[in-house]
């Protein structure tokens, strides 16, 4: 149901070396900028610093049981850039909450971050080598962020070839069912039960709160297109988007 990915070596031709290196360059900048930062921090007074760890462990909480609405549509583009290819797709692209979750959790790391490195003490072999580890860790975990959102277009995407959802690759030919997705008493996703199930995993869940598409719209296009997943290489005209995406 879900593709392994483990030990591909991209094709040299799949047209998305530039979108890669694009990528691969935000990340790194990022990951140059946050480290440096990092290691320029002055010492803190260890009652602001435990302050603003708490308050940032606050808003990620309290970030993450926000639930706004949902209005988003799938868009058609001519590019989308997947993992093994570009090619054509319906795309849906990341919602305020899954924004709005990404800085939050950005901002906890960066204070837990801090608050360890400028809670070393100020010499000492072993700090000298822990305070630059402590950074670059840090500032290398929101690096790889930066590229995963530039890397791929949108959220999730529907192409002929398969369903992808951040990294996650769904094939389309071992889909059995398709239905909502519940957590913790909410709508969180749709479900898409395998016809044969490959492993003991549980059925892997695509869209949900990081997804501006809500599930109604995501279940309807997942049901129209999931036995003619090739006419995704045709854009479809208005009407017919409108009516598999109410």
């Amino acid at each position: 149901m879900v593709i392994p990915r483990r030990g591909r070596v991209p094709a040299l031709g799949d047209g998305l070396w530039p979108r890669r290196i694009l990528a691969l360059t935000a990340g790194l900048v990022v990951t140059a900028g946050v480290a440096g930062g990092l290691l320029a921090l002055p010492r803190i007074n260890p009652s602001t610093a435990s302050l603003a760890v708490w308050s940032a462990i606050g808003m990620r909480w309290l970030t993450g049981r926000w639930w706004p609405r949902r209005t988003g549509h799938l868009r058609w583009r001519e590019r989308v850039s997947g993992l093994d290819a570009v090619e054509p797709g319906l795309v849906a692209r990341r919602s305020l909450a899954g924004w709005v979750d990404l800085a939050a959790g950005a901002t906890t790391l960066l204070a837990i971050g801090g608050w360890l490195i400028t809670s070393l003490p100020p010499h000492g072999r072993w700090v000298d080598l822990t305070r630059p580890v402590l950074a670059v860790g840090v500032a290398a975990w929101l690096g790889r962020g930066v590229y995963e959102e530039t890397r791929f277009t949108g959220r999730l995407a529907l192409t002929a070839s398969a369903i992808r959802h951040g990294r996650q690759i769904v094939d389309w030919t071992n889909i059995d069912r398709v239905s909502p997705h519940r957590r913790d008493g909410r709508l969180n996703g749709v479900r898409l039960r395998p016809a044969v199930w490959q492993s003991l995993r549980p059925a892997p869940v695509v869209g949900g709160r990081d997804t501006a598409v809500p599930e109604d719209r995501l279940i309807a296009a997942l049901e129209d297109y999931r036995f003619r997943s090739r006419e995704l290489a045709i854009e479809p005209d208005q009407g017919q988007l409108r009516a598999c995406t109410p």
